[in-house]
């Protein structure tokens, strides 16, 4: 969320900004301005009656010690006059920042200037690639039929248990997803990253804070008698851990990882680009996040970029990183990058993680701040978080680039996860 002095004092870059992300702010913008002055008024007036208030019971005081009970009893029926003009001037106060409230959740995080222009995912610039892309043949079986094959993800049963997109894995096929999950998380702690365990439903609280409500709330499971939400991430519940704390600046950098199941509706998504593994409504994951002083979250997005290239290196994937243009950002983003590695009997690049910075923005709704050191005064701290990484996808590009005529090759760096080298 946006802070209300960052609009009033940037009006026209607020507007400029937020068009790269095809959000038209000008309305907003302006009602918040004219209701911040309208609350700064309010506010002015009722210092005043306060102030006014206390003189008055000075002088209460000094007119009894005096005997002037008709002054004194004048002085308190304008001092009754005063308590009910200032409940009403509360009572519009209270309506007026809750007017301001109900605007800027409605108002999108700035783009970086680092952002590029464009509306559509075609847009995106590719700044980096690695790897090696698999040569295609018509020989060459896509995931879904490779999983039949060998046996090792059942997409019918997952049908019949709970609905579409929701598959169940078996046999090797379980075995990869568990590797995987150990080898993202034991790379995390070699990286720094302290890993927590968190639940994986959360509060309103918790999905207000990191900007998934009420945005996108269609597209998360709700539970509806506890009124909890299943989490889409595990960013959710981790961030959250630090929603109404304040740090010093020396806890920086502050460094967490989680696997979690993850659960996304994904409403609307239809088509040849869902079938298997390429969109799913349960999939697992790791997440890193991390909290930075503002000098520099910059440089903790590239070192998180880095991480994240270097477990794709790992795997042996073909891989290329894309920096995300406005129209093409989430809500709460000021700078994404999105990873994609290459699938090769689908012949198309899959997305397997974004890496973002938030800057301000969820602090501002999680009233996470720090301390400078020696300070007093609080400032708000950057959050910033990455996949590393989903795991479907991986999955997908795994089994079709390192399929051979007598199985499915298993990357080095997984065997000793998996105890085998090969599906087969």
């Amino acid at each position: 969320m946006l802070t209300i002095r960052t609009i009033v004092e940037n009006k026209n870059e607020v507007i400029r900004k937020l068009a790269k992300k095809r959000f038209n702010a000008t309305e907003k913008v302006e009602s918040i301005i004219t209701l911040d002055q309208e609350r700064r008024a309010l506010q002015v007036e009722l210092n005043n009656i306060q102030a006014e208030l206390n003189l008055i019971a000075k002088e209460i005081g000094v007119l009894m010690k005096d005997k002037k009970v008709d002054e004194a009893n004048k002085a308190k029926e304008r001092t009754s006059l005063l308590k009910e003009k200032t409940k009403e001037i509360e009572q519009k106060l209270v309506l007026v920042e809750k007017s301001i409230q109900d605007i800027l959740i409605t108002i999108p995080n700035l783009p970086s200037d680092e952002v590029p222009e464009g509306h559509t995912p075609q847009d995106n610039i590719v700044v980096k690639s690695g790897g090696v892309i698999p040569n295609n043949n018509a020989s060459k079986l896509p995931h879904w039929e490779l999983a039949k094959k060998y046996d090792i993800i059942d997409f019918e049963l997952g049908v019949k248990l709970t609905g579409a997109g929701f598959p169940v894995y078996k046999g090797k096929g379980a075995k990869l997803q568990r590797a995987l999950i150990n080898f993202f998380l034991e790379e995390a702690e070699k990286a720094g990253y302290t890993e927590y365990e968190p639940p994986i439903m959360v509060n309103e609280d918790s999905g207000f804070g990191t900007g998934q409500l009420p945005d996108k709330e269609g597209q998360m499971y709700h539970c509806g008698i506890d009124n909890l939400y299943l989490i889409p991430t595990a960013e959710v519940p981790v961030t959250n851990i630090f929603r109404d704390v304040i740090l010093n600046q020396s806890d920086f950098p502050v460094k967490c990882t989680a696997y979690t199941p993850c659960f996304r509706r994904e409403a609307g998504s239809y088509g040849k680009d869902v079938r298997g593994l390429n969109r799913l409504h349960q999939f697992d994951k790791v997440e890193i996040v991390r909290l930075e002083h503002p000098s520099n979250s910059y440089k903790a997005l590239q070192e998180m970029v880095d991480y994240v290239e270097s477990l794709v290196k790992k795997l042996e994937l073909p891989y290329r990183i894309l920096r995300l243009c406005g129209g093409d950002m989430s809500f709460t983003s000021a700078l994404t990058f999105d990873f994609e590695v290459y699938s090769s009997a689908q012949d198309k690049w899959l997305e397997v993680s974004s890496v973002s910075n938030f800057e301000s923005f969820q602090a501002n709704r999680l009233k996470l701040r720090f301390k400078e050191d020696g300070g007093k005064q609080t400032t708000l701290a950057h959050t910033l978080n990455g996949s590393a990484l989903a795991l479907p996808r991986i999955v997908a590009a795994l089994l079709e680039n390192n399929q051979t005529e007598d199985g499915i090759k298993m990357p080095v760096v997984l065997q000793k996860f998996l105890g085998f080298d090969k599906i087969s």
